[in-house]
């Protein structure tokens, strides 16, 4: 190769080095608002958890009629923040951070069955446009547009009739009480399963604090190219914590 020819291709080399280069940064993960939303959820998530297995007679620490009440002011509560964690994530354009992606998604998917289980590193690092993994977002979305519209729906066509409003629900052809329990049980029981597996997974790897950190303070640390880092450190300096 001709001095002409090594010198370009080193260039070139160089070049797309520089440009896809990533510097490991901490920086502001999780918006205030976000944070507030994710631990007022997991409060009133248990407080329904709790208050339903009373409903089902699985304990007796509370009254059933305290249960019901407790249990349906917090779902309303819930679904009132439900309603603004929507708007923000469609306002703030979060949602992209949920959307599925096939990028790394066996290997991510294949530490969970078998790495972590033989002390594997995660084979994913959070970058500033993806800060969920792939298995991740996938779940997420799924809870988020299958099982919590479950929830709303038939947690929903249980206060009607509570409310003595059971004449509207045969309105829209809904007649039968036993097939919305069931559906409401379905989807309380694939909460309880999400939430079992969200706790045992801040147990592996890393630290449980070093899982739980970044929802506490926000921050955490992420893969940023240079173009990235220029933009952050111009247009939002405030995001980075370093």
């Amino acid at each position: 190769m001709s001095d002409t020819a090594t010198h370009t291709a080193t260039h070139t080399a160089t070049h797309t080095a520089t440009h896809t280069a990533t510097h490991t940064v901490r920086i502001q993960v999780f918006k205030r608002f976000e944070r507030l939303w994710h631990w007022s959820q997991m409060i009133l998530i248990f407080t329904l958890i709790f208050t339903g297995f009373r409903v089902h007679g699985i304990h007796d620490f509370i009254s059933f009629g305290d249960a019901v009440v407790v249990h349906t002011w917090a779902a309303v509560i819930l679904l009132i923040i439900w309603m603004f964690a929507v708007f923000w994530l469609f306002t703030t354009g979060q949602w992209r951070h949920y959307v599925p992606t096939g990028e790394n998604f066996i290997k991510v998917a294949r530490f969970y069955a078998f790495g972590i289980f033989q002390g594997e590193h995660h084979p994913y690092k959070k970058t500033y446009r993806r800060k969920h993994n792939p298995l991740q977002a996938l779940t997420y979305l799924m809870v988020k547009i299958v099982i919590f519209p479950a929830i709303w729906i038939s947690g929903i066509a249980y206060l009607l009739v509570s409310f003595g409003l059971g004449d509207l629900l045969l309105g829209l052809g809904v007649d039968c009480m036993e097939c919305i329990a069931l559906v409401h049980t379905i989807a309380a029981i694939a909460i309880v399963v999400f939430v079992i597996a969200h706790v045992y997974l801040l147990t592996t790897g890393h630290s449980f604090w070093e899982h739980v950190r970044p929802m506490i303070t926000g921050n955490d640390d992420v893969e940023l190219t240079d173009e990235e880092l220029a933009y952050l450190k111009k247009d939002e300096p405030d995001v980075i914590k370093e």
